[in-house]
This record gives C-alpha cells, structure tokens and sequence, in this order.
C-alpha cells in the first residue's frame, strides 16, 4: 500500500466512444424537437423519459414508441384509426401493460369494459387478449366518432379531444354538454366549450335540466387532465414516429 500523500486517483476517461457521442447528441435533439409545450407538470415529459424512449428505439430495429407498434399500425389502419393516438391512449391507460384489470372491471392495454364487448358481441374473457382489445379500442373509437356526427369543419385538436372526452368520461355526458352548448347558442364542437359544459354538470341547477339525459357528472377534472395528457403525449409521439427513425440512424 502506499500513503495517500503518494496515491493518485486513476485518471478519468475524458474521451467517448463514436457511438456514445451520437448517441448524447440525438438525446438532446430528442429534448429540442419535442418543444418546450410538453415539458409541463400535466405529463410527465421528463429528459429520462426522453432518454429511456430513445435508448429502447436503438437497440430496437421493429418498433418506434412501443412493442406493440405494429399490431397499432394494423389494426388502426383496419379500423380507420390513428395508430399513434391509439398507443398514446394505451400509454395512460396502462403504461403498455396487457394484464392490467382495473377496480372498474376495464381489461387489458387499453382498459376495455365488459360492456363494451358486448356491444360488438365479444365475450368478457376474450376481452383480455391484446389483439382483440386493441381491436375493440378502435371499434369503440370508430363508433364514438360515428355517434357525435361532428361538424366536418371541427378543428383536428377539437375532434380528437371531444372523441377521448367519450372513450373516458362515457359519451353520454359529452353529449349532455354538447347538447347544453347548442342550446346556449355556444359551439358544441369546441373542446374548451364542451368541457366547460361538463363542468357545470356537477351543479344541480344544470343536471337536473330536461336537457340532460345521463344525469350528474363529477368526473369533469379527471377527463379533463386525461384529454390534456393523450394529446400531449401523442404529439410527443407523432415527432417520435416522425423523427426517431432518422434519428436512430445516426447511433446505429
């Protein structure tokens, strides 16, 4: 042993591998491309998240934001859904999770209820198998849409969040809103009109109107912050799937 006056640390590596340089350079376009609106307290957009996305895209070649991908892509294109809102849902509902069963009785990655397996005559224990619960998200999106009859001139953000509004909160209190929005002369295809709307659907001198058909709704925050966190987290994926496989490129 020598003394410590005489012991000398090992010189640290001030060099990085070509492929680790890369790779802290992508990590940083990644927090640059995905602009500043993400990095809020709703969702939880931190660098690691960024980081740990990025380090999963490179080491692999046949996915972008998650494993199930592909499956995403084929049955939103079957369904005529965007498979990209469709993991965004997946990712709140269950962080990619297939085995989730909530308190509720919503099965699998993208919390499906029983119910609404028997809308399209799929029975609850089928439910629980990932392709067919991806399936009847799309379904159920498909018919969400369909029932609204949206204006076509409705803004893209507007159409989107009223539809994710349903999937959460049950369409029968968005239409209670909408409905409520037309009678007051206000736009029902507006999301900032609607979920105003729904807010006032926990006041008993607005739920007890003959207007409302499904009654009180105390849940107006919580489909509220769900709306905000699927859109967010799914423009943050649409830059992903734009961008990442270029971006991986350069590690690789």
């Amino acid at each position: 042993m020598c003394s410590s006056a005489r012991c000398k640390l090992p010189a640290k590596h001030t060099f990085m591998s070509k492929k680790t340089l890369f790779f802290s350079i992508v990590l940083i376009i990644v927090a640059t491309f995905v602009g500043s609106r993400l990095l809020t307290k709703d969702v939880d957009y931190t660098f690691a998240d960024k980081s740990r996305l990025l380090s999963q895209m490179v080491n692999k070649d046949e996915w972008i934001i998650s494993t199930y991908d592909a499956m995403m892509q084929s049955i939103g294109e079957q369904e005529g859904q965007d498979w990209i809102l469709m993991s965004a849902i997946a990712y709140h509902e269950t962080r990619f999770r297939e085995d989730l069963t909530s308190q509720k009785g919503a099965i699998g990655l993208m919390q499906i209820m029983p119910i609404v397996g028997r809308q399209f005559n799929v029975d609850t224990e089928s439910i629980a198998d990932t392709e067919t619960n991806i399936r009847l998200a799309g379904k159920l999106l498909r018919q969400i849409e369909k029932t609204l009859k949206l204006d076509p001139s409705t803004a893209e953000s507007d159409r989107m969040s009223i539809i994710l509004a349903c999937y959460n909160g049950g369409i029968g209190h968005v239409t209670d809103a909408r409905r409520l929005a037309k009678s007051n002369g206000e736009n029902p295809n507006s999301w900032e009109v609607v979920a105003r709307y729904l807010r006032l659907k926990a006041d008993p001198a607005i739920y007890e109107s003959e207007l409302v058909r499904y009654g009180k709704f105390s849940g107006s925050s919580r489909t509220e912050a769900y709306v905000r966190g699927v859109m967010k987290r799914y423009e943050f994926y649409r830059k992903l799937a734009d961008k990442g496989p270029d971006m991986i490129a350069q590690v690789k």
